[in-house]
């Protein structure tokens, strides 16, 4: 099945739900500038690889499972995409998928 360039209203609800919570908010918008927000990493790059969950972990100061269901909310959401990197998991922002999100919220909210 072919990508969709914009989402459906299943997909915005999704996406809105997954950023309805502040801690996935606020880590989607670290993981927008990730050398602002976060160390270097000796094993993958922050803006090409991603951010390693634990990085992000040690950040927010939720445990480490709270953090992995968040970052699979937004994941599911299509918002961040994952990347296996030895044992670790490295995030990083889906910008497409956000554009497509960003567009489609303006065109539902502000209609021709």
């Amino acid at each position: 099945m072919p990508k969709k360039d914009t989402f459906d209203e299943v997909q915005l609800q999704e996406a809105l739900n997954a950023l309805s919570n502040r801690h996935r908010l606020t880590i989607l918008i670290w993981l927008t500038e990730p050398e602002k927000h976060f160390p270097p990493q000796r094993d993958a790059d922050l803006v090409k690889d991603g951010v390693c969950v634990s990085f992000i972990t040690e950040k927010t100061g939720l445990s480490q499972p709270t953090v992995t269901t968040h970052m699979q909310a937004l994941a599911a959401a299509d918002l961040v995409t994952s990347k296996k990197i030895k044992n670790w998991v490295y995030y990083k922002p889906n910008r497409s998928a956000i554009d497509r999100l960003l567009g489609d919220l303006d065109r539902a909210l502000r209609p021709a």
